[in-house]
């Protein structure tokens, strides 16, 4: 593997951090808070490229900061053990002091424990793979995976897995369900990175009409090839999309005739997550 080999497609911008606002005056007390945000933006970066790690060329490239300024960034989060770097392919990925820290506030994903009896039932029932995912930006994270009995498991995306809204049927039903003006925000702050996926905006805009009217989110090419997907939305109390449920199986397994009969089942259990969810904020 070579440093030239990653198609990766960019982040949505984070705005320009070597802009400061304001007098002379001002720029001693918005330093340290940019440095931060050039931080934050890199670890984000980093956490796309998940085990495989990301270029610096491309950290560059997603940032607009130039190489200097990047690589002076990295070897503070290096030593701080929030970066690592891999000897051989010298990318770079999220370090463990990162997930450590995670580790602290794991009641902050309170979907995650509670849809966890919810899809282990979808995935006994259908004997699929099923998966939960929650947004967080522009992007989809999937926080949790259960499989099914059938020999061949669908296993498109990790536990862990970042991806920009609208690619997946999960992001499509996120975008879809949120509020209009934040969805084409987020699908214009996505417009280049939809790119990379062979995806415009017309089409996402086509496909996110579709999920509206359908309710649920459907296609017949999956991230695997040879597999299809299904997802609904997960309703919180404000009538907002705080998760996703999707299962995802071998092609002959989803045809149009069985998503006619796996829709009533998610739909039941997404409605019982949120029931439960609801339930569980009201006692705070």
């Amino acid at each position: 593997m070579n440093d030239n080999d990653d198609t990766r497609p960019p982040v949505p911008p984070f705005g320009d951090p070597d802009k400061s606002s304001g007098d002379a005056s001002e720029e001693g007390k918005t330093q340290g808070a940019r440095s931060i945000r050039r931080a934050v933006s890199i670890l984000r970066i980093l956490a796309t490229g998940q085990e495989q790690g990301v270029r610096i060329t491309d950290i560059v490239h997603q940032t607009g900061l130039n190489r200097p300024t990047v690589h002076r960034i990295l070897r503070v989060l290096i030593e701080e053990e929030a970066v690592e770097q891999d000897p051989g392919t010298r990318r770079y990925m999220v370090g463990p002091e990162v997930s450590l820290l995670g580790l602290s506030r794991t009641a902050r994903v309170p979907v995650k424990s509670v849809a966890e009896p919810y899809l282990r039932h979808i995935a006994e029932q259908c004997g699929d793979s099923v998966f939960l995912t929650i947004r967080s930006g522009f992007d989809t994270i999937c926080v949790d995976r259960k499989t099914g009995n059938y020999p061949v498991k669908v296993l498109s995306i990790e536990v862990g897995a970042r991806r920009p809204l609208g690619v997946s049927v999960s992001g499509l039903v996120l975008l879809a369900f949120a509020d209009e003006d934040d969805a084409e925000q987020v699908m214009l702050g996505n417009e280049q990175r939809l790119a990379g996926h062979q995806l415009d905006l017309a089409e996402v805009r086509r496909r996110v009409r579709e999920t509206r009217s359908l309710g649920y989110a459907y296609t017949d090419v999956g991230v695997v090839p040879g597999t299809r997907a299904l997802a609904l939305p997960v309703f919180g109390a404000d009538h907002q999309p705080v998760a996703s449920v999707a299962v995802s199986a071998m092609a002959d397994r989803l045809t149009p005739e069985r998503v006619a009969s796996l829709v009533p089942l998610v739909r039941q259990q997404t409605e019982l997550i949120a029931k439960r969810l609801t339930e569980l904020q009201s006692r705070r």
